[in-house]
């Protein structure tokens, strides 16, 4: 069932509702468990959302907003990332009606919005303060200076290290690591007798789970997915270093098990104190410096993601984000719930719930990085902020390509093409087949993608 929803996403992301028909449109959406009904004269909107913990936060501070808004109870579908993409991916292609709310990033917001499938996110009223939003994140959720979805947190990618475990063996992070030194601090730090390994990183099939991670690794090392008429390059050198790298490294010195770990599996073992180093999203780094979750809150030290032959590679971009679908039938009680959560209220609000102005959503406003409590309680609030701001989706790669983005290719079908490819190089990770042939394989699922969509020049 999973392969046959996710295919029928695809092809109606690409093709539009031709290839779907009124039968692929999904159900309606069913309360969430233990959800109590919607009074007389209320709305229910139903908000889809990925399980990362910010997301979690939200749903818990959710019962303030309709507290304040008593005309509209909130439905929560809560789902892994894999799960969130395919289930609004399909609802959105098919005018399925079934979210009223979608939590969507930077690769969807441009794509569906050309398709005319999010609804615009204007009059939005001087309080919310648009020009309050990070310019990166703002530009990235736009298409001709339109704003189609409200960012919830932004983020790019960093390394993250043990400072106790590295001076334990004489080495020092130098302020630009290259994947060369992390290899060596990874086998440094490796101790499997006392369950610290050297590096933790994204070993999960997916295009925005293993493949993000490694879209930087192969940008660094010099790489790009297609030359500028299109043809794939998966099977060239860069390519081979990079998943040759990616595999030793987590052979050698990652932890068992590696193939099921994205974000939430890695960032535990982190806060646990069973990794050396984690190159991962910047958001993680509240949590990390968070002593009440973190184990290893004071001994965490972070420098840029690494990089290669290409030294002007750089760490992802991305913003997760609330878009209100235009198939809503809800759409003002929908914006509501949107703008309320991408708020420079709801932020203040999410500091004084936890307690701790460090674990608020990240990325997404001027004013946070402005505000000295912030700066007190994230010691990483100025990387951060100077990193997103260099983060540059339309000259990422050392060598010309056709397409935008860091750690995704901005076009339909890279959806397909990118969970492919991850479930190839998964399997190289996993030793069932060679990266010579992973490689192979993958290369030529793209270059039928790009031939079936008219790419080729």
């Amino acid at each position: 069932m999973r392969k046959l929803s996710l295919a029928l996403a695809v092809t109606c992301a690409i093709t539009g509702l031709a290839a779907c028909g009124d039968k692929a449109a999904a159900p309606a959406a069913k309360p969430a468990d233990g959800a109590a009904p919607a009074a007389a004269g209320q709305q229910t909107i139903t908000i889809a959302t990925v399980n990362n913990g910010d997301m979690v936060e939200m749903q818990k501070l959710s019962p303030q907003f309709e507290a304040a808004n008593p005309g509209i109870k909130l439905n929560w579908v809560v789902l892994e990332e894999g799960a969130l993409r395919q289930k609004v991916t399909t609802d959105i292609a098919t005018k399925g009606g079934q979210f009223d709310v979608m939590t969507i990033g930077m690769y969807e917001a441009p794509i569906w919005a050309k398709k005319g499938w999010l609804t615009e996110m204007k009059d939005l009223g001087a309080d919310y303060d648009v020009d309050d939003l990070i310019k990166p994140m703002r530009e990235g959720l736009s298409v001709d200076g339109k704003l189609y979805a409200l960012p919830f947190y932004g983020e790019t990618s960093m390394t993250y290290y043990r400072k106790d475990l590295l001076e334990a063996k004489g080495l020092k992070m130098p302020e630009k690591p290259t994947w060369e030194d992390i290899d060596k601090f990874a086998a440094a730090m490796t101790d499997k007798d006392k369950g610290v390994y050297g590096i933790c990183l994204r070993g999960k099939a997916g295009w925005g789970d293993n493949m993000a991670l490694i879209s930087t690794m192969v940008n660094a090392n010099g790489g790009r997915w297609f030359d500028e008429k299109w043809q794939p390059q998966l099977n060239t050198p860069e390519w081979k270093k990079t998943i040759t790298q990616y595999v030793n490294l987590l052979t050698k010195y990652g932890p068992p098990g590696v193939t099921s770990n994205s974000f939430n599996e890695s960032l535990a073992l982190m806060q646990s104190g069973k990794c050396g180093m984690w190159i991962d999203a910047s958001v993680a780094a509240g949590m990390l410096f968070d002593k009440s979750k973190s184990q290893v809150a004071d001994k965490i030290g972070f420098a840029p993601s690494p990089v290669g032959s290409y030294a002007n590679a750089s760490g992802w971009l991305w913003a997760w984000s609330l878009a209100v679908p235009a198939s809503s039938a809800k759409q003002e009680a929908a914006k509501k719930f949107v703008t309320w959560a991408t708020s420079k209220e709801y932020i203040a609000l999410v500091a004084k719930d936890q307690g701790n102005w460090g674990l608020v959503p990240p990325g997404t406003r001027k004013s946070t990085y402005a505000n000295p409590e912030y700066q007190k309680a994230a010691p990483f609030a100025s990387f951060v902020l100077d990193a997103l701001n260099k983060v540059d989706p339309a000259h990422a790669t050392a060598q010309p390509v056709p397409y935008v983005g860091v750690q995704y290719v901005g076009i339909p079908e890279f959806q397909a093409i990118g969970t492919q490819v991850g479930q190839s190089l998964s399997g190289a990770l996993a030793g069932q087949t060679s990266v010579d042939d992973a490689l192979k394989a993958s290369n030529a699922a793209a270059l039928k993608a790009v031939e079936q969509g008219g790419y080729l020049k």
